[in-house]
């Protein structure tokens, strides 16, 4: 048998075509991913080009050697973790030591840059110009005061936009042209664009652009810089040097010019929070709305998800399957359509919660205007948003409760009310407890509700920076940075970094009580 085996015949090993495209690919690969880390650093972000280099070498790393073929799998999880969670945690916590904000986004770099970029035109030495046709091409003819032709270029193919960016102006005797009758301004206005790009030189070394549709005059910078890094004002003389606790640059009289560039303030935004008292009213008052909020908001909707999930488990009661796909309803229509369907119900002039007090009571509750009742309307449309949720967590744990317990609560004589108190709730509260801490944390950061609902309205009176009643931390957070707080990034990254502790702290509780219920 031996034998026979050993005569069969042998295939020969073939590599696959592909094999042969792997290191060229690689290769190539490697070569793309130099050029986009180059790129990077060449634009002065050298710890993003050195991350990108990290991250990259890492994966060419596992996925071209046999370090193990389980970081094969491991690594693209671990590389969206780092990209799209460790990122943009630690790039805000950064954010909130610096003065990040609408007035000061460049580095100080840029914002030199750009105010030396700033010039304008020299009306004293400007130039009228006409355009006169040259068969197929064009002449252009620079004036003096007394409406003299003084300067002619050569031919400019202007119709085909070939024009050289810098343009010698010679004396029109030796431009060799006889200067004709110009072109009318309808006909100058179609050649205004490329008239916009050219630099005319005249002797002299003077350099003319286009001012207009009648001039061209020289430019003239409005700063020029200093050694020590300072600018002065061409006009006044007036030195501005960057001061790199505000992040402007000042004058000795304490005036700043913007743009401003972005400086580290250190703990100078969480004092703002804690210790400026205009900012930290408002600021305590929402911190102490949103606990208010998420917590109440939890007891609401388990109080009438549990008491609806408690009758719907009553055997005798008919239609139960209909009942509970009716009050299930809330739960399937997305969020942010039963918000604008109850930001109209609560309208006080049109709205039909309004027309039925009106009705029975006379009266037209101010739900938008008044912060009491704001704060009401908020806690009624999120308990009708959220107890479906709850109602179905607690009809599955019903199910499990032994029957037996109520069989023994009936012997002894118990009541509906004292089965509910003794039996249900202890059976039920521990495996639900929690999913309700990690409700309270999802209505922590209930941005949605509360943008939809009210828009944090209505707002304090004579603060700083500001903000709603109803307002709740990531909502005022969101004003704060991107709406009508002069966009402070520096201080909504602050505020963020503290709501991402409490929302930490609540998930580090969530995962002790899961663990203590497993053992």
């Amino acid at each position: 048998m031996s034998s026979a085996l050993s005569s069969r015949p042998t295939l020969p090993v073939t590599s696959s075509p592909l094999a042969w495209l792997k290191w060229p690919l690689v290769s190539l690969l490697a070569l793309a991913v130099l050029w986009l880390v180059f790129s990077i650093m060449a634009t002065g972000q050298y710890l993003w080009g050195l991350g990108t280099l990290v991250l990259a070498a890492s994966a060419f790393f596992i996925y071209l050697s046999n370090v193990g073929f389980a970081y094969r799998y491991l690594w693209p999880g671990i590389a969206g973790m780092l990209l799209f969670v460790a990122f943009p945690l630690a790039y805000t916590f950064q954010l909130g030591f610096t003065n990040y904000s609408s007035s000061n986004l460049l580095t100080e770099d840029r914002s030199r840059a750009y105010l030396l970029g700033l010039s304008e035109f020299d009306e004293a030495d400007a130039h009228a110009y006409s355009l006169h046709a040259d068969g197929r091409e064009f002449r252009l003819v620079l004036r003096d005061a007394d409406n003299t032709p003084q300067w002619v270029s050569g031919p400019l193919a202007l119709r085909s936009g070939k024009t050289p960016p810098v343009v010698a102006m010679q004396s029109p005797a030796q431009a060799s042209f006889a200067v004709q009758e110009p072109l009318s301004l309808r006909e100058r206005l179609e050649h205004r664009q490329v008239l916009q790009q050219l630099v005319l030189q005249v002797p002299g070394g003077s350099e003319l652009r286009y001012a207009g549709l009648r001039e061209f005059a020289p430019i003239k910078p409005l700063w020029k810089a200093n050694p020590d890094g300072s600018v002065t004002e061409v006009a006044s003389g007036t030195v501005y040097a960057p001061n790199r606790d505000t992040g402007f640059f000042t004058a000795a009289d304490g005036a700043t010019l913007q743009p401003g560039f972005k400086v580290f303030v250190g703990w100078k935004n969480y004092g703002r929070l804690f210790g400026d008292e205009d900012f930290r009213g408002p600021f305590v008052s929402i911190f102490i709305w949103t606990v208010v909020f998420a917590a109440l908001t939890v007891v609401f909707s388990l109080a009438v998800g549990m008491s609806l999930a408690v009758l719907l488990n009553w055997e005798g009661l008919r239609w139960r399957t209909t009942y509970r796909t009716l009050l299930f309803l809330p739960y399937a229509v997305p969020g942010f359509i039963s918000i604008l369907v109850f930001k109209g119900l609560f309208n006080q002039n049109f709205g039909e919660i309004n027309a039925i007090l009106d009705a029975l009571f006379g009266i037209k509750p101010a739900w938008f205007a008044d912060p009491f009742l704001a704060k009401t309307m908020i806690l009624m449309v999120n308990t009708w948003l959220g107890y479906p949720y709850i109602m179905i967590l607690c009809a599955g744990l019903l199910k499990a409760i032994p029957a037996d317990l109520y069989e023994a609560s009936a012997l002894a004589g118990a009541g509906p009310l004292t089965n509910f108190f003794k039996i249900t709730i202890p059976q039920i509260i521990k495996p639900l407890t929690p999913l309700l801490i990690s409700a309270f944390a999802f209505n922590f950061n209930n941005f949605v509700l509360i943008a939809l609902l009210t828009d944090g309205r209505p707002d304090f009176l004579n603060t700083k920076i500001p903000a709603g009643q109803t307002d709740i931390l990531v909502s005022y957070t969101y004003r704060i940075a991107f709406r009508d707080s002069g966009q402070d990034f520096g201080l909504a990254a602050a505020i963020s970094t503290l709501i991402f502790i409490l929302v930490a702290l609540l998930s580090i509780a969530n995962l002790r009580l899961t663990r203590g219920q497993g053992k």
